[in-house]
């Protein structure tokens, strides 16, 4: 069975995790400590970062390069089309999912974390002890005005534009390229799950989002969408995740 190293609320994780069951492939999660695990991490990776995929002497870093790996070691259902016109668009999409909306995605949230007390708090790593935990949800506001500003209205509004177009493409078809899920799917949907996290977040951050987008009208097709596409992928253990 394969190990994943992971954060539990980073999209690039949810992707991987997305990819597994997709292909039906045994794994366990191994959360990761920020700090003290990390070191760990490093040990055996050679790097901090997440998800790592370990899979017998196969250590893999990087969600892209663990997604070519399972695609190589288990190929059907396949995640990147035969077609080359079609295998292009999905590593496109793909890129753009991981870059420019992740950051975008990223800062946006932080923006609303920074606002608001009971999301910090929830994002918070629920292995850190308890005091730590309390101490940085009740941070005031105020000391984290610096750190909201990074989000500014130009960005938000060049998000939201990007996302209504999304949520158009998913109104006419289920699929992003293509008659059938791909990776373009599945790095989209998992960034978009941190504007609004979705049942497999857990309690207490499902449900929860960036106000202002995770409730946009225009934008209910595509969440609906995303809420789909993990329930048909998660519907049976979504207690455990």
């Amino acid at each position: 069975m394969m190990d994943l190293h992971q954060f539990r609320h980073s999209a690039f994780c949810l992707k991987v995790r997305m990819i597994l069951q997709v292909k039906g492939l045994s794994y366990q999660v191994v959360e990761v400590t920020p700090g003290l695990g990390q070191v760990a991490l490093f040990r055996l990776s050679g790097q901090r970062q997440v998800p790592v995929l370990v899979d017998d002497e196969n250590v893999l870093a990087d969600s892209s390069t663990i997604a070519r790996y399972l695609e190589t070691k288990q190929p059907q259902p396949p995640l990147i089309p035969a077609d080359p016109q079609q295998a292009a668009q999905v590593h496109l999409i793909e890129d753009w999912a991981d870059t420019t909306l992740a950051r975008a995605v990223r800062s946006a949230l932080v923006h609303a974390a920074a606002m608001d007390p009971e999301l910090r708090l929830a994002l918070i790593p629920e292995d850190l002890p308890p005091p730590v935990r309390q101490v940085m949800g009740d941070l005031p506001g105020g000391w984290l005005n610096g750190v909201a500003e990074i989000f500014g209205q130009g960005e938000r509004v060049e998000l939201l534009t990007s996302l209504e177009q999304l949520a158009g493409l998913v109104q006419n078809s289920s699929w992003l390229v293509g008659d059938a899920m791909s990776l373009a799917d599945l790095a989209v949907a998992a960034q978009i799950s941190l504007l609004r996290f979705p049942l497999s977040a857990g309690a207490p951050l499902a449900g929860k989002g960036v106000l202002g987008l995770s409730d946009h009208p225009r934008l209910q097709p595509l969440f609906q969408w995303r809420d789909q596409l993990e329930l048909a992928l998660f519907q049976a253990d979504q207690v455990d995740l």
